[in-house]
């Protein structure tokens, strides 16, 4: 499994510090954009990237991630094109990157071609939104073949039998979704949240990751004090989109990036 994920949740957990994880589309606008938004999430504090794959059907996105994804799309952005962003990252910095996909675009062709070809490129992970824990036999062992982490998501809904069959398929962390619905930026953190972690810590040793409706510091922070790590992903695209090309726009998104990896890594101190 991917040594650079497995390191970072040891150094974490070694400076008493949670993690802070950033979702971005990749392709939006463009792959070379999305190689500078990987450097400097990097830069800001991130420990990990997740770079969601653009799809037509994203089923388990809101509002602000399925129109990222068709901005990407419209723009030409594809798997390939996506791991040749993943390389001139990896020329560059060794921040751990996990794919965020749905499983039609790696099983088009050919999944297990397809894993050895994303391990190539650099990426460490893989969580695939539509691919329920009764499926993992058939991928998951191709990725751990691969050297590619298969990251597994639980919900508020997950019954105990179910995390338990998680946690025997997962590697590198269980992403745990504080709520149950599509992803996109709330104003409250879930009720929910606590509960989905606190039972998966029963079924788990793997670090858990927090998200869907993370937007601000005090919900990082609120988040990070339970979970291993947290995930922003929504917040970021809109601001992304928001600040199109403008310098300034852009530089203010990625401090507001560097509050929020703050308000994460200082819940664990």
């Amino acid at each position: 499994m991917s040594e650079r994920i497995d390191a970072v949740f040891r150094q974490l957990a070694k400076d008493g510090r949670k993690g802070f994880i950033a979702y971005i589309t990749a392709g939006d606008p463009t792959v070379e954009r999305t190689v500078e938004d990987v450097l400097r999430l990097a830069a800001a504090g991130t420990d990990l990237v997740e770079l969601g794959v653009p799809f037509s059907d994203p089923l388990a996105d809101g509002r602000v991630n399925v129109e990222s994804a068709g901005r990407a799309l419209k723009g030409g952005a594809t798997l390939a094109r996506v791991l040749d962003g993943v390389r001139a990252v990896r020329r560059r910095s060794g921040v751990p990157i996990v794919l965020y996909s749905y499983l039609n675009p790696l099983l088009a062709r050919g999944f297990e071609a397809t894993v050895r070809r994303i391990a190539a490129a650099g990426v460490d992970g893989v969580l695939i939104l539509d691919m329920a824990v009764e499926e993992a036999p058939s991928f998951a062992p191709a990725m751990r073949a691969a050297g590619v982490a298969p990251i597994l998501l639980v919900t508020p809904t997950s019954t105990a039998a179910r995390m338990k069959r998680i946690a025997a398929e997962a590697a590198g962390f269980v992403y745990c979704v504080s709520r149950t619905g599509v992803t996109g930026a709330r104003k409250d953190l879930s009720t929910d949240a606590g509960d989905v972690l606190a039972r998966m810590r029963r079924a788990t040793r793997l670090p858990l990751a927090l998200g869907f409706g993370i937007s601000t510091p005090g919900q990082a922070a609120a988040a990070a004090a339970a979970a291993d790590a947290v995930v922003v992903g929504s917040a970021l695209v809109d601001r992304l989109h928001g600040a199109g090309g403008d310098a300034k726009a852009r530089a203010a998104v990625f401090a507001w990036v560097a509050r929020m990896a703050r308000a994460a890594h200082g819940a664990g101190a």
